[in-house]
């Protein structure tokens, strides 16, 4: 393959985690062992450093219908509302008539907080189950997959665009690049939300690594995106979203000086050599080495026989139990709050998902898979830490410094 961002074929192999099933295909009981495997590995450009993919699941398989919500959760609720907020008293205070795109927008939870500061909003969604719960929510979705084509297509230009979590998993990246500048309208902002992987790599966040993230941006790879089709960052800020995320503000080259705040993040990238190959060399040394302290946790607590479940079955949680090998042997049940994924099985290890509110007694040990919620977790479940009932956190994310 050649590099998904400047077509070098310069690529080396920086952290292969084996072949794995798409992480997002929760199992009904009679599909265990049927799922494809795929290879999951990270390679990296000699030429723009950007960590990818060597391998692409089609996105009709992936993105054509899906268990995730963003509304379950209510931090993430919080940080699209914060960032709504900030866009509007930022930029669009001032205007009337606004509007805003949400490409991959899920359920619709970003743009109601939109709508509730008077903006018209329209999402793009290529899950089915989930355009249509963001529809009967009244959040006005069309149920396509993105493309260049379908943005051109759009009869009006928007004062904001916004992809939270969708910029690293699109496999025409240029086309979209293109249609997104095409469709901003001149005044617009294009606020682009992703994972930092200079963050996925001092949290040794690896679990992050699956097959819907096709490319892994730091601040310097996605600039070189940007700048390649007439876009440029002018302003960025690391949230403690997802155990840190970049939110990033962007405009048509030349428009908006970089902020001090966006230099600032730049220079810690040079500083810490965030994008040098030598780097992420080291990060599948410490990915080797976290799952031997994990499947050791495992041994102990099965030595005492602790019984143990794991907190939430987030798609993600999946890369790591699969690289971990931790299947029911060590874990009786991953406990959900989405209906979407009851009665379901992970897919590889077909651990069976059970439903929050209808345990009948806590685990003496919860192995929190979805440790980027780590603060409202232990803040939901101060009465189960009085009772004993221990939460061990695998990735256990820094503090971001805000």
């Amino acid at each position: 393959m050649n590099c998904r961002i400047c077509d070098s074929s310069d690529l080396d192999l920086a952290i292969d985690l084996n072949d794995q099933p798409w992480c997002n295909h929760f199992l009904r009981i009679e599909e265990i062992g049927t799922e494809p495997v795929y290879p999951l590995r990270v390679v990296y450009c000699q030429k723009c450093h950007t960590p990818q993919l060597d391998y692409t699941v089609p996105k009709e398989v992936m993105f054509g219908d899906h268990t995730y919500l963003s509304g379950v959760t209510r931090t993430l609720d919080e940080h699209f509302k914060h960032v709504a907020n900030e866009v509007d008293r930022t930029f669009f205070k001032s205007l009337t008539k606004k509007r805003v795109l949400d490409i991959g927008s899920n359920d619709g939870t970003q743009l109601k907080h939109y709508q509730q500061l008077g903006y018209d909003v329209l999402g793009i969604e290529s899950s089915k189950g989930t355009a249509e719960i963001a529809n009967q929510a009244g959040v006005l979705t069309l149920h396509d997959f993105v493309s260049g084509e379908l943005l051109m297509q759009l009869p009006e230009k928007f004062q904001v665009i916004n992809a939270s979590g969708v910029f690293f998993h699109l496999e025409d990246l240029h086309a979209i690049t293109d249609g997104i500048r095409l469709v901003l309208d001149e005044n617009g902002v294009f606020v682009v939300q992703f994972l930092y992987m200079k963050r996925i790599v001092e949290n040794l966040a690896f679990d992050q690594i699956y097959h819907e993230h096709l490319l892994y941006y730091n601040l310097e790879t996605i600039e070189t995106l940007l700048n390649m089709h007439g876009l440029s960052m002018f302003d960025a800020y690391l949230s403690p979203i997802h155990g840190g995320s970049i939110v990033g503000f962007v405009g048509p080259i030349g428009r908006n000086e970089p902020s001090l705040r966006l230099q600032g993040l730049r220079k810690e990238e040079v500083v810490q050599q965030s994008n040098a190959y030598s780097t992420y060399n080291t990060f599948a040394e410490q990915i080797t080495l976290l799952k031997a302290s994990n499947r050791e946790f495992f041994e102990r607590a099965k030595d005492v026989e602790k019984n143990v479940y794991g907190f939430g079955a987030p798609v993600k949680g999946n890369t790591l139990l699969n690289y971990f090998e931790i299947g029911p042997e060590y874990l009786d049940c991953l406990v959900e709050k989405n209906e979407l994924r009851r009665d379901l099985y992970s897919p590889g290890q077909y651990i069976p998902i059970v439903m929050e509110a209808e345990l009948a007694a806590p685990p003496d040990i919860y192995y929190v898979l979805a440790w980027n919620f780590k603060e409202e977790i232990l803040t939901n479940n101060q009465d189960l830490i009085a009772q004993g009932v221990e939460f061990y956190f695998p990735i256990n994310p820094r503090p971001v410094l805000l």
